[in-house]
Parts: C-alpha cells; structure tokens; sequence
C-alpha cells in the first residue's frame, strides 16, 4: 500500500515528473558536404612557383527551415591562393548540419543557428578545406577558429544600433504638419 508521502500517488500533479517532453533541447541532427568546388587552374606550373601565395578567406553562414523542429544550417567557406605568378587554388565549401531545436524560445533557437552551430560544424569544415587543398597538391590550408560567439553578437549589436539610428531619423523627419 502507498502511504500518503510516496511519489507514485502524485504522478499526474507534475506533467513534466510524468514523461513530458518540456524541456528545451537543440543538437545537431547530422553534417555533410552540400557542395565543394576545388580549382587548381595553373597545374602544374603553379607547383614551382616560390613566392607566397595571398589567402583570401570568406566565410558566411546561411539557414533554412527544413520542418518545425528541423533546420539546415550551412557554412560557406571560399579560399583563395593568389601569387604575382597567379592563382595557385581555389576552395568554395558549402558544409552543413541538420540542427534539432525544440521547446526553446525563438532567440535562443536563432542563437543557436548562427552562433553555437556553426561553432559545432566549423572543425569538420576546416578539415574538409584541409584536405580539398592538401589533395589538389598544395601544403593543407588550416584555418584559424573563428569565435561565432563573438561574431553573432557583434551582429546583434550592429543591427540594433543600424534600428536605432533609422527609429531616430524616422522620428527626426519632418511630417509636413509643421505649418
């Protein structure tokens, strides 16, 4: 018999104590390579040349819906080689992760799209970008982390003060009503 202070009398007080899926989760789903482009344009003249090469390194981060809990979140990554002789490679990357999110409040789920994931997928990234040029017959091109964190609220930051400055003008514009 239950006593009066035995948990199994009370289940049904606390949905989430009964099995309720409440609590919020996010996690990458799973990662792949959408696209990745490797141009080695002036093989094999471009293995004697001596001089060091000019990296031009682009990134961008892109996401999109696939279902309510599901999204693609994409790394774009475009390396380029340049010497006085000429282009020496070129490596475009799309990489990206299917990210779960559920029961979280639409900041941190737009937080963790374009801060947290690309922090989780950019080490898979980096190395794929290794590789794509170590195999087209150059020294691997390892590139420097990158602080997502950082990036994701520097943007924040220039967005709000971009609103800001817009409410002002906006609120400065004379109305025509003056007169």
């Amino acid at each position: 018999m239950a006593e009066e202070g035995d948990v199994l009398t009370n289940l049904n007080t606390n949905p989430a104590a009964n099995g309720a899926d409440t609590q919020p989760v996010a996690g990458v789903i799973s990662q792949y390579v959408k696209d990745l482009s490797v141009e080695n344009p002036k093989a094999p003249e471009s293995f004697q040349w001596n001089s060091q090469p000019e990296m031009d390194v682009q990134f961008n981060i892109a996401a999109r819906k696939v279902n309510e809990e599901v999204s693609e979140v994409e790394l774009k990554i475009s390396a380029t080689a340049k010497t006085a002789e000429g282009i020496a490679y070129i490596v475009e990357l799309a990489f990206c992760g299917l990210v779960g999110m559920r029961n979280m409040p639409e900041d941190q789920m737009h937080a963790f799209t374009y801060a947290e994931a690309p922090r989780i997928l950019f080490p898979f990234a980096r190395r794929v970008i290794a590789d794509a040029v170590r195999d087209a017959g150059f020294a691997p091109l390892l590139l420097d982390p990158i602080d997502f964190n950082g990036l994701y609220i520097n943007q924040l930051r220039n967005k709000q003060a971009q609103d800001a400055a817009q409410a002002g003008g906006e609120a400065a514009a004379p109305t025509g009503d003056e007169n």
